[in-house]
């Protein structure tokens, strides 16, 4: 995605107060309540960040974005740039218990990574992008798409980790965008999709699986602009058997609050573990100052920039 506009006035960021209305929100609305750390119990996010080392974001802002990283085990993050020196900043304020992996640069210069909780989650031997010998791109094929398969421009990164004697494995994604009315764009867009499904439904029936592992969950951005059996990105998604959880209390993941972009799937026999799923608005709390006293475009401006154009999504696991 290229760059937003750095917001053209200036502000003073009162820390203290923007991170106390963020706790107060999470904490006051029941549709929206993010579970505390349990033993029995795993919190996996994914956030698109929005050209993270890219935008010039001020010691606040990543401190505010280390701040919602805190209240997850596991996040799964997408458009960290190959200048990685903010995120670098952000895994160091989050807390000495966080540790991070993540993928060399790929399309639009973009790593994949992950950033966990070391005490509760461990990493596995199993770590890497996911890329598709050519002599099988005839296998990923829709009815309703011309083009044909021809490789991820963002090969997508997947890491198996342990928590407790919970194994799981998850794969981050950040699909082709293009334009929402190009026929071909969305095409590749279809493709990569099933291209992800296909590898959740092959690896679950592998008997060479590392470790036995069939929790296995691919989240990140797959551009999906809504959640519709008619879609043909989401139909794509779950051609081979992959859900997404029922969002019952459904908040949008993008600011605009219109578009299903972020999700985090999974295969049937995961789904009995997932206690509770969420997105979480932090725009609907943060710069309330600047919501009162600039206008919609401005406040959306800012938050665009300096913190992301999505908000985070995730999921509660049972992991006794």
């Amino acid at each position: 995605m290229p760059s937003f506009p750095k917001p053209k006035f200036d502000h003073v960021v009162d820390l203290p107060k923007e991170i106390a209305a963020l706790r107060t929100y999470r904490d006051s609305k029941p549709s929206l309540k993010i579970p505390g750390s349990t033993s029995k119990t795993l919190r996996i996010a994914t956030w698109n960040i929005a050209n993270f080392g890219e935008q010039k974001r001020e010691e606040p802002h990543l401190k505010i974005i280390a701040e919602i990283i805190s209240w997850f085990d596991v996040i799964a993050v997408q458009e960290t740039k190959e200048n990685y020196e903010d995120f670098l900043k952000v895994v160091a304020l989050a807390g000495t218990k966080y540790k991070f992996i993540f993928s060399d640069a790929a399309g639009n210069n973009e790593r994949l990574a992950f950033i966990y909780n070391s005490r509760k989650v461990k990493l596995l031997d199993e770590v890497g992008e996911y890329a598709i010998p050519p002599s099988d791109y005839g296998d990923i094929k829709i009815t309703d798409v011309a083009s044909t398969f021809a490789g991820f421009d963002r090969s997508p990164f997947l890491v198996s980790f342990s928590a407790g004697s919970f194994l799981f494995t998850l794969m981050t994604v950040h699909l082709y965008y293009g334009d929402d009315a190009d026929k071909k764009s969305l095409g590749r867009r279809c493709l990569e999709a099933y291209a992800v499904a296909r590898w959740a439904d092959l690896r679950s029936k592998s008997k060479y699986t590392y470790l036995g592992v069939k929790d296995v969950f691919a989240l990140g951005d797959f551009n999906l602009p809504k959640i519709d059996k008619d879609d043909i990105i989401y139909k794509a998604l779950v051609k081979r058997g992959l859900q997404l959880p029922d969002h019952t209390s459904l908040v949008y993941s993008n600011i605009n609050n219109d578009k299903n972009y972020d999700q985090i799937a999974f295969l049937p026999g995961s789904k009995s573990r997932i206690l509770s799923d969420g997105v979480f608005p932090f725009d609907n709390a943060a710069f309330a100052d600047i919501y009162h006293n600039k206008t919609a475009a401005e406040f959306r401006g800012y938050i665009k920039y300096y913190i992301s154009d999505h908000r985070p999504m995730w999921i509660e696991l049972d992991i006794q």
